[in-house]
């Protein structure tokens, strides 16, 4: 499937799910969480769903991650197509970007290098970890900045495409694609 297909058709699967099934399967993606093997590691950066677009909502995986003491953190637009990150905390203050993002208005900036795992927003993703999302390209260049072992985990309510035949050689793979549903494991040796 091409990328410009499944910018066409996903948005449109996603905005004919009623919003308690949208809730549903976001719980059920935060519970699926629970089973990976990342519960060790500390610095987790997490999205904000654009509400708007139906997008995963995180708002119920966040409360998980505090319970275990980890440290939560948040991107904001930064301009030139880079996002900068900032910890949680209780006093952090939100203000939705153009694009509908919930963004920290304030709050301590984090280093991509200090990031574990990172939950990433989705159109689609493949059978060999490759995602899509809106073509702005946010993500792949923070991921180019975090550790090489930095965990990738994309989060969706679609079980994955067969395979995303555009993939460019800039676009990063993924560790795991969580569906309500199911885990999918990447690892280097399939692809």
């Amino acid at each position: 499937m091409l990328k410009r297909e499944i910018r066409a058709h996903y948005p449109k699967l996603r905005k004919k799910l009623p919003q308690d099934i949208l809730r549903q399967k976001s719980l059920s993606i935060s519970n699926q969480l629970l089973k990976l093997p990342v519960w060790e590691f500390d610095y987790f950066h997490i999205f904000l769903p654009i509400s708007e677009k139906n997008e995963v909502d995180t708002s119920c995986i966040i409360p998980v991650l505090q319970g275990r003491d980890k440290h939560v953190i948040i991107p904001k637009v930064a301009g030139d197509g880079e996002l900068a990150h900032f910890l949680l905390s209780d006093n952090t203050r939100f203000k939705k970007n153009k694009w509908n993002i919930p963004e920290p208005e304030n709050g301590i900036p984090i280093s991509e290098e200090q990031i574990d795992v990172v939950f990433l927003p989705l159109l689609a993703f493949d059978r060999e970890g490759y995602r899509v999302g809106y073509g702005k390209g946010f993500y792949d260049r923070f991921l180019k900045k975090c550790r090489e072992d930095v965990i990738k985990i994309g989060l969706s309510f679609f079980p994955p495409v067969e395979k995303i035949t555009d993939s460019e050689e800039h676009d990063i793979p993924m560790d795991y694609g969580v569906t309500p549903e199911e885990i999918y494991s990447f690892s280097v040796s399939s692809r």
